[in-house]
């Protein structure tokens, strides 16, 4: 495994690989890597002859009053992990580097960018699509792997990636969780042994949610008796908990078979993000 940190070395090893007709596998990651990265890595290792992971806390996707500070970075442990998990080379540039002090360029995806999660992180996904651009662009990757835990990132993503004609395919991995319940997340470091107690009962509802939409309960009847358990988390604030298309993120039209359940939920001030994905039955 080789550790690179500069962006022009990335790209000098990509075109060798490149040319050698391997193909090349890449793993976004802002590093604190957990089961659910580790789940990411070795379906690109299955998949791909090169394997690139890429630690990098990307500053452009935090906003004024984030964590981004307190992020955190075991990075001696993070290659630890890739090393065990057989990844060619890790990608750990500096800020300095992927972000100079003069750079203007940033990649928006209008309409996707401002709903869900960026309602409230004005910026947040703008930051994504620019660093994950860049990245596709330095590691020519032909296959790039990310977590279905962030939902609107990965549709995002995917249209960032058509619209503007990249090489790379995008693929979607389910989510990986606690023995509780809890989506693994790099932020449930954060949260003490009682709030993941209290955390659990957001799977809880998504799945039983699930059970709900698919014997055709109504939406907004769905919604409101899960927001109810919400309101029952002790801390808890719940900054939004909405059903949408599962394709693009629209609002849910009645005769939709297939949609997602997607929310985001303060425990302890602690944000969690998690989603289910809804069918009806017989659906085709």
């Amino acid at each position: 495994m080789k550790i690179i940190k500069k962006p022009s070395e990335l790209k000098k090893i990509a075109l060798k690989h490149q040319k050698a007709r391997d193909q090349i596998g890449i793993v976004p990651t802002m590093g604190a890597l957990h089961e659910g990265h580790i789940s990411l890595i070795e379906q690109s290792c299955r998949n791909d002859d090169i394997t690139i992971v890429s630690i990098f806390v990307n500053p452009t996707q935090f906003g004024p009053n984030e964590d981004y500070l307190k992020y955190p970075r075991p990075f001696d442990k993070d290659l630890a992990v890739c090393k065990a998990s057989h990844v060619d080379y890790v990608f750990a540039p500096s800020v300095k580097d992927m972000f100079g002090a003069d750079h203007k360029t940033f990649i928006e995806v209008f309409d996707m960018q401002d709903i869900l999660c960026g309602a409230t992180r004005k910026g947040h996904f703008r930051g994504v699509a620019t660093v994950v651009a860049k990245l596709f662009n330095l590691s020519m990757a032909d296959n790039a792997y990310f977590g279905m835990k962030d939902f609107q990132q990965l549709r995002l993503i995917e249209k960032m990636v058509k619209e503007l004609n990249f090489a790379v395919k995008v693929i979607g991995c389910p989510i990986v969780r606690e023995k509780s319940g809890i989506a693994l997340s790099s932020r449930n470091t954060y949260l003490t042994a009682s709030q993941k107690e209290d955390a659990c009962l957001i799977s809880k509802t998504l799945k039983a949610a699930a059970v709900d939409f698919a014997k055709g309960i109504d939406v907004s009847e769905i919604l409101e008796k899960s927001t109810a358990v919400f309101d029952q988390i002790p801390q808890c604030k719940v900054e939004y908990a909405q059903i949408v298309d599962f394709y693009d993120l629209t609002p849910i039209e009645p005769d939709d078979k297939k949609a997602v359940f997607l929310v985001a939920v303060r425990v302890g001030g602690v944000r969690l993000i998690d989603n289910i994905i809804l069918a009806r039955k017989h659906s085709k």
